[in-house]
This record gives C-alpha cells, sequence and structure tokens, in this order.
C-alpha cells in the first residue's frame, strides 16, 4: 500500500465520524449513502475549496500548509494524535542514508537502565516501536511470563498470534484494536522503519483480527490508562500503567504497571513476587534489528 493510500483512507475514514451535530451544520433530512460528512463540508469547515479538498484527500498532500491541516485536523474533530498522524503522512519520507541514523533503537539497555528497573517495586518492562520486549524487571518478567516464553518476545505477535491471549487480556478485543492502533501511529511516524513495516506484513498475513482492527485506520499513543490481565498464576489483576519514552535512546519506552494501594490488586502483585522469587527465567535474547 502507497502513502497516497494511507491518507486517503485515513481522511475517508476519520470524515465517516464526524456527525452534522458534532459538525454544527443543520440536519436537513437529506438521505446519505454512506455515514459522517461530505467532502464538500469538511471544506467549508476548513475553509478550503472542494477541489483542493478533494485533492488531498485523494492522498495528494505533499506541499499542503501546518495551519491547512490542523484546519483539516479541527473540521474531521480529530483528537491530538490523530493530528499528528495526519501531520506525519503529511510530511516528506527523509531520505534513506539519514533514516538508518535516525531509528536505529538499541535492541538492549544500559546496565544503568537494568539497575534503575531492578531497583523499582512494581512490575516494569522495555519496550520499542514493535512492541519487542528489549528488557524488564522480574515482576515485569513474571507479570508478561506468557510473552517472555517466546525466544524474542513481542507484545505484539503474543496479543494477535498466540491462542492465550484471549484468556491473558481480559478484554482482548480492545487489547487487538489498541496494539493496532499503536503500530499504525508509529508506522507513520517511522515509514521506513522496514522492521516495523516487516511486523505489519506478517500480522496482516496471519490475523484476521489485526488486518480488522487495522482496517478502522485508528491511531493511538499509549501514555496512561487502567489494564485488567488474567495472569495464570494469580488470577485477575488490575492495574495502572504508565509510558515513559527513554532519554537519550530513540524509539525505546518503560512501562510501568502499578495496583491500587488497600485493594486486591496490590496482594496479587505480592503473591507474584514471591512466585517470580520461585522461578529460573532464561536469558532474554535480543530482538533482531
Amino acid at each position: 500500500m502507497t502513502k497516497k493510500d494511507d491518507i486517503r483512507k485515513f481522511l475517508v475514514s476519520r470524515r465517516a465520524n464526524v456527525t452534522l451535530a458534532q459538525a454544527g451544520l443543520p440536519d436537513v433530512g437529506d438521505e446519505r449513502r454512506v455515514p459522517g460528512l461530505r467532502r464538500e463540508e469538511v471544506a467549508q469547515l476548513a475553509d478550503v475549496s472542494v477541489e483542493y479538498y478533494t485533492r488531498l484527500e485523494r492522498g495528494n498532500i505533499h506541499g499542503a500548509s501546518e495551519s491547512v491541516l490542523n484546519a483539516i485536523a479541527r473540521a474531521l474533530h480529530l483528537t491530538d494524535v490523530e493530528r499528528e498522524h495526519l501531520l506525519d503522512l503529511a510530511r516528506i519520507t527523509p531520505a534513506a542514508a539519514n533514516h538508518a541514523e535516525k531509528t536505529t533503537a538499541a535492541v538492549a539497555v544500559r546496565p544503568s537502565v537494568q539497575r534503575v528497573l531492578d531497583n523499582l517495586t512494581v512490575p516494569a518492562v522495555v519496550y520499542n516501536a514493535r512492541q519487542d520486549l528489549i528488557a524488564s524487571n522480574l515482576l515485569g518478567r513474571a507479570l508478561f511470563s506468557p510473552h517472555f516464553e517466546s525466544d524474542r518476545p513481542s507484545i505484539a505477535r503474543f496479543i494477535f498470534l498466540d491462542s492465550r491471549a484471549k484468556d491473558y487480556y481480559a478484554d482482548w478485543p480492545l487489547g487487538c484494536s489498541l496494539t493496532a492502533a499503536m503500530l499504525r501511529y508509529e508506522a507513520g511516524r517511522d515509514p521506513l522503519n522496514a522492521a516495523l513495516t516487516e511486523l505489519i506484513g506478517e500480522l496482516a498475513t496471519r490475523s484476521p483480527q489485526f488486518r480488522k482492527d487495522w482496517a478502522d485506520q485508528d491511531v493511538h499513543e499509549h501514555r496512561t490508562g487502567q489494564k485488567v490481565y488474567r495472569h495464570p498464576e494469580v488470577g485477575d489483576i488490575e492495574l495502572t500503567y504508565d509510558v515513559f519514552e527513554m532519554p537519550g535512546e530513540p524509539g525505546l519506552f518503560i512501562g510501568t504497571y502499578t495496583p491500587e494501594q488497600g485493594f486486591e490488586s496490590a496482594d496479587k502483585i505480592a503473591l507474584l513476587g514471591s512466585w517470580a522469587a520461585t522461578q529460573e527465567f532464561g536469558r532474554l535474547i535480543p530482538p533482531e534489528t
């Protein structure tokens, strides 16, 4: 699929999500063949000509000013992440020679980072834009133990390709949708990332659920929220996750998972720690670059 196709499908999908009421336009009761706004209505709201908006929606977006793209984002009621994705799609792809240096992410963490992880009292993992698990502390390894049973553990591959994922994630459909949306967001930020493109192709080939979620054109940036994991050893654990970018390591993120004190999940984290202390976890093999 070309970048023009990506732009076209993204704008068409966002246009379909906006109702006349959301756009502040009168509903005159006319029959609409497709949901959402028409092109001329988006053009009116963005204060551009219908011809110009039509050209943009067909993927001819390079050269569009940021002010115009922001106006379209407002007309389509894009979230901040969706607006950033639109700007990413509009950017000219960097030269391949400069790209390798820019996007090569580490495949292991510095010893000092591992010491930080090991001194945390909550589960913590390090992952990259492809959602390969790069490093963890003992509690993180225990929490995501089904993922780590692979030689090269990956959150994305586990959730879409491992039959145990439907049991492990209490809301598996939501987890799938968010994972696909995160991969789309990263692909927009880094369109020449060959490993990311290969992963998306693999998931599209092997997972009907991924194909369904990918077709939704959603984008998502993982920062914070709540998840319930059905751990095979300790049962349901409700945790708040927070994601931090690693300074000096572009493309790597630290995810921490904390229970609310005084609730059952805090006791289960303690139980998880006791179980982890009895395990002999194997060495984590760095992902292929």
